[in-house]
């Protein structure tokens, strides 16, 4: 079976329906070790909380999981690419405040990846307690226990840098035995109490929130089941649509499954409370027990890795759309698009490190999970909403009622996460950090720097460019002088770049290259087109490059050149390179500007910081020759004082002399 849609082709096979099972539903696929837990809590098992609740999870499957994100979401497909940066290129042209939305989404995505490591990992950890000797030993909260999902955790972030194409290869097996595991021993408890099926009737949701006593803030705690939604559509890219859809159908099968078993279980367990006991251990056998726990802990870590991987992608995206600061971007192995970023995996690693030393146990972790992916799930469906009328073109009343039906689902789960920010008033700090340095910091300062960015015709000076090149009493500079401009238009170039040529010490070439990177909303693009402004003299080049594509400009403008030789464009066949018998590498020059503010600024205390700001970034971030891919050619970088808001009153009087 095959789908090609926009020249991507996705091919289901038994392998590729294993490689969805082992890279989506990590983190969805997990949440019964914790869900049924925090819906119960430390109140009094009965049949209104325990089919209430069961029926709150299994409806929230339905529209929140299986509706919006697996038959709408997914269908939001940038040229096989998924996530919310992906969809934000789709639907940009339509709404300037859009990116607002994006990169609120995009930071409580980033945010909640601190926590979700942690509350898997040591939900896992702590069923040793149940296992026969370990109960002494293994107490949630302890310092061995914590111990032991720190130095889990410290070793998963740890072999990040080496990449995971070899233990990737297990993820997919590792999932279907765990899939397979929830099947199996939900349904055993199923068949003791058959009565839990009829849970599924929507009512026992309704009697739940309308009827319990605070029933509503419960939705807190069901919101757990769906959290992995968000990272299912972020993942499109990896698996592909329809193996996505076909895997979905025997996960949901069996969390389902693995629901009502826990449900059935507190319906006939007799005990009143459940005293700090985890009905998803329960439901295992004693035999079965410890190697449950290895084959939870392997699915928590695999859960782990999902969104540690997604997060070096949400970042690289962000990056390449001028979200974020440029920061050092590895390729640990030969995997395709298999990204590691230093800063970021340090980030994380210290935030669930942070996480787990401040909660210590999963049942505290419960109260705090879920908040932050409920902002992301809103800012998707506001994104969502401009997708389905402007891409899909859906009637406008249908978009209303979509809007209108989740939106209300998504509130009500927001509304009740609030009831949570006292225990997560620590990651509001986090949030707010990654949220000022996407937007104040870095894309609204860059803006600022934009707007001070004078263009200029380049055809003006066309005539002195061919003299300065035909001048021989100036010393060449290079025989080609590369400059990389911000000026998409095919005439245009910064004012600037006009100045440090003919400078001072003016810079002769004998062919002015100016080369602009536009970053496309297509993920993979990856084509250029040339301009000849001066016959042989004067060139623009436009290189077009998909978002997720890190640029590699050296590599790609040789390329261009020996393509014009081959073709015999340009004349450039005839002319020299600049090589020699000594070195026959042809003489190329890059000049990049590098920007510092002026101290003859007079700027607002908004301006001031945001400016300072991101300054401080760009210091702190990878250089531009770096960034761009320039770092094995001969780069000239110029520092460029920037007078933004120049001084205009000076009080300086002269004194007289007597």
């Amino acid at each position: 079976m095959e789908n090609s849609k926009n020249g991507i082709k996705s091919k289901v096979t038994i392998a590729s329906l294993l490689v969805a099972l082992g890279i989506i539903y990590g983190d969805i696929g997990t949440s019964p070790l914790y869900v049924f837990k925090a819906i119960i809590g430390t109140r009094e098992i009965n049949m209104m909380l325990v089919y209430g609740g069961v029926s709150c999870v299994f409806w929230t499957l339905v529209f929140q999981t299986t509706i919006k994100y697996i038959w709408l979401t997914l269908r939001a497909d940038n040229h096989g690419e998924g996530g919310i940066f992906s969809l934000y290129a789709l639907v940009r042209r339509y709404g300037k405040k859009l990116v607002i939305p994006t990169i609120l989404g995009a930071t409580t995505l980033l945010a909640d990846g601190i926590i979700t490591p942690p509350i898997s990992v040591s939900s896992a950890i702590e069923g040793l307690s149940m296992v026969k000797g370990l109960e002494d030993i293994i107490i949630p909260g302890n310092l061995l226990t914590i111990g032991i999902v720190i130095g889990i955790l410290s070793l998963l972030f740890f072999f990040q840098r080496f990449g995971t194409q070899v233990i990737g290869k297990t993820f997919g097996p590792i999932m279907s035995i765990w899939f397979t595991m929830l099947v199996v021993f939900g349904v055993r408890q199923i068949l003791i109490h058959p009565n839990i099926l009829s849970a599924l009737n929507p009512y026992f949701a309704y009697d739940l929130l309308a009827n319990y006593p605070n029933g509503f803030w419960l939705l807190g705690a069901v919101f757990l089941c769906t959290t992995g939604a968000e990272a299912l559509y972020s993942d499109l890219g990896h698996c592909g649509i329809k193996n996505i859809r076909i895997t979905w159908i025997y996960v949901k099968i069996s969390l389902i499954t693995a629901y009502l078993g826990q449900a059935a279980w507190l319906m006939h367990q007799g005990q009143p409370l459940l005293n700090g006991r985890n009905p998803f251990f329960e439901i295992i056998p004693n035999w079965f027990l410890l190697p449950s726990i290895v084959i939870a802990t392997s699915a928590t870590i695999i859960a782990s890795q999902a969104l540690i991987s997604g997060s070096f992608t949400l970042i690289s995206e962000a990056m390449n759309l001028n979200f974020w600061p440029r920061v050092t971007v590895k390729q640990p192995s030969d995997s395709k698009g298999q990204i590691y970023i230093p800063s970021i995996n340090s980030l994380l690693w210290f935030g669930c490190i942070l996480m787990m030393v401040y909660f210590k146990e999963s049942t505290h972790m419960e109260a705090a999970y879920g908040f932050s992916i409920t902002v992301t799930m809103m800012m998707t469906s506001v994104l969502l909403g401009y997708f389905l009328y402007f891409r899909l073109k859906w009637n406008k009343v249908y978009v209303v009622l979509f809007l209108t039906v989740f939106g209300a689902i998504e509130v009500a789960f927001f509304i009740a996460n609030v009831a949570k920010i006292k225990e997560r008033w620590m990651f509001l700090f986090f949030e707010l950090f990654i949220f000022t340095v996407m937007y104040y910091v870095w894309y609204f300062a860059r803006k600022i720097n934009n707007r001070y960015t004078k263009f200029i015709e380049l055809g003006k000076y066309s005539e002195q460019l061919t003299e300065l090149s035909q001048d021989f009493s100036i010393p060449k500079f290079a025989t080609h002088l590369v400059y990389l401009t911000k000026a998409d238009r095919r005439h245009e170039i910064e004012e600037k770049i006009i100045q440090s040529i003919f400078s001072k010490k003016p810079k002769r070439g004998d062919v002015y290259w100016f080369l602009h990177i536009n970053r496309t909303e297509d993920p993979f693009t990856l084509s250029y087109n040339v301009s000849e402004l001066v016959d042989d003299k004067v060139i623009k080049v436009n290189i077009n490059i998909g978002f997720r594509i890190q640029p590699r400009t050296e590599l790609y403008f040789k390329k261009i050149v020996q393509d014009l030789v081959a073709n015999k464009e340009l004349n450039l066949h005839i002319r020299p390179d600049g090589s020699t018998k000594y070195n026959n590498e042809p003489d190329f020059r890059f000049v990049v500007f590098k920007k510092f503010l002026s101290v003859e600024n007079e700027f607002t205390i908004r301006d001031g910081l945001l400016l300072k700001g991101y300054f401080m970034l760009k210091h702190l971030g990878l250089s531009d020759e770096r960034a761009f891919g320039l770092d094995k050619s001969d780069v000239e970088v110029e520092q460029i004082p920037l007078v933004y808001q120049p001084i205009t009153n000076i009080q300086l009087e002269r004194e007289l002399k007597n």
